[in-house]
């Protein structure tokens, strides 16, 4: 698990809490618009400044339950008041333009009664003349206002110096463990899928926490947020993502970039979770969807989430759109759970072990050559084509180089991968075929 002391930024919606964010990093990775509410999930981000390792917490606007919060907006809150109460420091962002209003009063009320540091900063100071406001501010209780313009970086320099100064201290780490821990490989999952099918909910159950904001709305995470889990197989990082759909479908900036993230988490992952909502079953988009992982090299685990509310023909049904809409993918395994009561969720550890255990693999020569030769015996290659010689040139995915006499069919090529998928038991992760000729 990350040892890294924790420095969450918090504040009302729209004060800029993700652009500052970003300043910070040194990199557009929190979503920014220029209108509230859109950051949702607690978002974190590796920062090292002067020497100093921490990790920097992204929140979404905090707003009162008595007031103009309801439903999302109640658990977007309480993500906010989760990374306080988890921080180390905390850097409370107002605006400096607008008066101090009753959210930022609460939000510091709130705040006194930590023992931890707080900085209070006032935002969009883009220069001194813009200081005369922050002033007002000084009502909160917790200190001088410190002047950032986080659009500009005007002043983020000198309020990161504060900050690293009171970070605890970090127990240094031996080279050998430096060496274990580099050792120990870290697995990425991403869980993937349209809008509404129950993704987050799935990823809270198995990392064991509301780590990321659950509501009955479509769209509601908007970035890739991920955690680290210790499992019996090893760490395993899991990774949620926003629900995507057809570009076409996409109406406005911040979702194409959720969608940006999503399609950038698919192609870091190890294995992709492909959850579906059982009580709509296999659609186009999750075929095009698929498409996209495994077009990646991604090996995939079909999650039909929400089984308990389908029949048991319903569920046949289920089952056989895979094999006929999913087909490409090979054999994936199929998880049936409900991630909502976290019914059927403990099975996935055993087939995430095994399928990563096939995406790294590596089959002798010898193995290979004597698959090819049995299935080039029970259906020879039309037109005088054969297989001289075959071998696994790669792993992740396992990668194979057919050398070949001539030129053979794409659908032979076919039939030879699904052999030495079904023979080796490499079973739903992707193989990728090269045909070399012999004169080339």
């Amino acid at each position: 698990m990350n040892s890294s002391p924790v420095v969450a930024v918090v504040g009302r919606p729209n004060v800029g809490k993700s652009t500052l964010v970003n300043r910070i990093i040194g990199r557009r990775e929190a979503i920014v618009e220029e209108r509230p509410g859109v950051t949702r999930d607690r978002n974190e981000f590796d920062v090292d400044w002067a020497g100093y390792d921490f990790t920097l917490v992204d929140t979404g606007g905090w707003l009162p339950k008595t007031r103009e919060a309801k439903g999302l907006e109640d658990k977007v809150s309480e993500q906010a008041e989760y990374a306080i109460r988890e921080a180390d420091v905390t850097i409370f962002v107002i605006d400096a333009r607008v008066r101090p209003t009753t959210e930022d009063a609460l939000i510091a009320e709130m705040l006194r009664t930590r023992e931890k540091p707080t900085f209070l900063v006032a935002n969009k100071v883009d220069d001194a003349s813009h200081e005369l406001g922050m002033w007002e501010y000084l009502s909160m209780g917790l200190g001088d206002p410190n002047p950032v313009s986080a659009l500009h970086g005007r002043g983020t320099a000198d309020l990161l110096d504060l900050v690293v100064e009171k970070l605890p201290e970090i127990q240094e780490v031996s080279q050998d463990d430096e060496e274990d821990g580099e050792a120990d490989v870290m697995v990425a999952i991403a869980i993937v899928g349209r809008p509404n099918v129950g993704k987050s909910t799935l990823f809270n159950s198995l990392i064991g926490e509301d780590r990321a904001v659950v509501h009955d709305e479509a769209g509601t995470t908007r970035d890739a947020i991920d955690t680290i889990v210790e499992s019996d197989i090893g760490n395993i990082k899991f990774v949620d993502t926003a629900g995507m759909r057809r570009k076409a479908k996409i109406s406005e900036d911040t979702e194409f970039y959720s969608l940006v993230r999503a399609l950038k988490a698919i192609d870091k992952a190890d294995v992709a979770l492909l959850v579906i909502d059982s009580t709509v079953g296999v659609t186009h988009q999750d075929q095009r969807l698929s498409e996209r992982i495994d077009a990646a090299g991604c090996p995939v685990v079909v999650v039909f989430n929400k089984w308990e509310l389908v029949d048991a023909d319903e569920r046949e049904v289920l089952v056989e759109q895979v094999e006929r809409k999913l087909g490409f993918l090979g054999d994936p395994p199929i998880m049936k759970t409900s991630a909502l009561s976290g019914k059927g969720v403990h099975r996935l550890y055993p087939i995430l072990a095994e399928t990563i255990t096939n995406y790294h693999r590596r089959v002798p020569t010898r193995e290979v050559n004597l698959v090819v030769r049995r299935a080039q015996s029970a259906h020879p290659a039309p037109g005088g084509a054969r297989v001289m010689y075959a071998t696994q040139g790669a792993a992740e995915p396992p990668t194979f180089t057919l050398f070949v006499n001539r030129k053979i069919p794409r659908t032979y090529v076919r039939y030879i991968e699904n052999q030495l998928r079904e023979q080796l038991d490499l079973g739903s992760v992707p193989i990728k075929i090269r045909v070399r000729n012999r004169n080339d």
